[in-house]
């Protein structure tokens, strides 16, 4: 059967490029986080100084001294990777998703030929121009296997059927998917392409090897059953209204959005399904268009409480013609059923936390709503990060929950860090330790603890800004307890304890 293979090599560097196209012309090392961190993947010029991915970022910078670093970005890499499946649907029916970067497509029963096949593909894609910036091969094999190998070779390769062990043949086990000890260990008995290793006599390379070498033996050969595995399709349930006249008031489009919002949630509960995200398009009589985006704090398919959203959401928009178009799309469709805790009576809402969010997103912005979460680093900064609030979060009561609290050590003492933006302070020091903060005495003082990134500050990408600080406890004579930071000279108060 012809496939057809989409593959954008070393997806997550070319994404990391879209984003700053001074990348372009350095080579790129991405890795998972800047502290400590390994790297995920490289461009070809940085393998070709030695780095590899699965190396830290120190061994991976030493190898590509003039590589830039970016850090990986996993949600938007699977979010842009998702719009080229949905973009692909339009090609063929059955559309595996490979993972990241990688696409096969089952031909068989779709008009025309290679070359038709391959325009369908790029005109696709070229659809979204994010995507058409993205650098994309594809290539057509008998098989998965060969289909991918050919689009590694070169863009636009064909391999017919029965070319499939020739065309294999000369290539390297790294086409394989192998890991580097597992290719050394092949290299140690001369084998080195696939030629070679089809060569071996199968029985007693599968008993040297493992039950897995079973496959690479079969793939050696250009041979693949592994059939076309469909990806799952979003559900998108869509309703609009067009062509009904203008709705020039408040009280009239918010009856349109009502009838639209009754239909979407009837359409929501007849598939057993609950909604936890809406995107609203407004069309206006002079051309613009309004798109909102709605993600709730708990999945529903309750008209009245997605009204409710709705019209929250709405509060502040400013719309300078009148609305002659409604668009509403239910995503995000979850099974229908919610998880409801044994002792309820104290559970907060979740539709009155939605409609809340909602209302605070209206007016503040989408990060009006966020939580704390501690996270690991060395830098002061990153210890602490926020995120969305959701419905996740929302204490639930239990029996455990509502017994009597235990009773604390009366020697026990605890003690609230809270985090303060960054203030400059005077701070003079004896003995190379700090002794007075402002007018205050120093009682006690712990630390230094130092963080220093300036020994690898010529492997960050441009804008990146590598610091030195040294972080102090202090005690002061009128009882607080603060936290002091020393950067190149001038101090900062950075949080205290209570």
């Amino acid at each position: 059967m012809p496939i057809v293979c989409a593959l954008v090599p070393v997806y997550e560097v070319e994404v990391a490029r879209l984003g700053d196209v001074r990348l372009r012309e350095r080579p790129l090392i991405v890795v998972d986080r800047l502290e400590r961190g390994h790297a995920i993947a490289v461009d070809a010029h940085a393998y070709e100084s030695g780095a590899r991915a699965g190396m830290t970022l120190v061994q991976a910078a030493a190898c590509a001294r003039e590589a830039a670093v970016a850090l990986d970005d996993p949600v938007r890499n699977r979010a842009l990777w998702e719009r080229a499946l949905d973009a692909l649907d339009a090609v063929s029916p059955l559309v595996e998703d490979a993972g990241d970067g990688i696409a096969f497509l089952e031909m068989r029963g779709v008009a025309g030929g290679d070359v038709q096949w391959f325009a369908s593909v790029r005109e696709a894609l070229e659809s979204d121009p994010e995507l058409a910036r993205l650098p994309v091969r594809t290539a057509l094999g008998p098989n998965k296997f060969v289909a991918r190998a050919a689009a590694l070779v070169r863009d636009g390769t064909v391999v017919r059927s029965g070319e499939e062990r020739a065309f294999v043949a000369p290539l390297g086990l790294g086409y394989l998917g192998l890991d580097e000890p597992e290719i050394e260990r092949l290299e140690l008995f001369g084998v080195t392409t696939l030629r070679a290793l089809a060569a071996l006599p199968h029985g007693p390379f599968v008993r040297r090897f493992g039950p897995q070498s079973a496959r690479w033996h079969a793939l050696a050969g250009g041979t693949d059953g592994a059939p076309i595995v469909p990806r799952v399709r979003r559900v998108a349930i869509e309703r609009s209204l067009f062509g009904e006249g203008t709705a020039e008031r408040e009280d009239q489009l918010l009856f349109a959005l009502r009838t639209l919002v009754t239909a979407v949630s009837g359409d929501v509960a007849v598939r057993g399904k609950r909604c936890g995200a809406l995107r609203l398009e407004l069309e206006c009589e002079d051309g613009d268009r309004v798109v909102l985006a709605l993600v709730f704090a708990q999945p529903t398919a309750q008209a009245a409480t997605l009204f409710d959203l709705v019209r929250a959401r709405l509060e502040g928009v400013e719309l300078k013609s009148p609305v002659t178009g409604l668009r509403l799309i239910a995503e995000r469709l979850e099974p229908g059923g919610a998880e409801l805790s044994l002792f309820a009576g104290r559970d907060p809402d979740p539709e009155i936390v939605g409609i809340a969010l909602a209302r605070l997103q209206a007016a503040l912005g989408p990060q009006a709503a966020l939580r704390a979460r501690v996270a690991s680093g060395n830098r002061f900064e990153a210890q602490a990060t926020y995120e969305p609030f959701t419905a996740g979060g929302l204490a639930r009561a239990t029996q455990a929950a509502l017994a009597p609290p235990a009773a604390l050590d009366a020697r026990a003492a605890t003690l609230a860090y809270r985090m303060l933006a960054p203030r400059a302070i005077d701070v003079r020091c004896e003995r190379g330790r700090p002794a007075w903060v402002g007018t205050h005495a120093v009682l006690e003082a712990a630390g230094p603890w130092r963080v220093d990134e300036t020994w690898w500050a010529h492997a960050l990408a441009s804008g990146g800004h590598p610091i030195q600080t040294d972080a102090y406890d202090v005690l002061l004579d009128d009882g607080a307890l603060v936290r002091i930071t020393s950067d190149g000279g001038t101090w900062y108060l950075c949080g205290t304890y209570d």
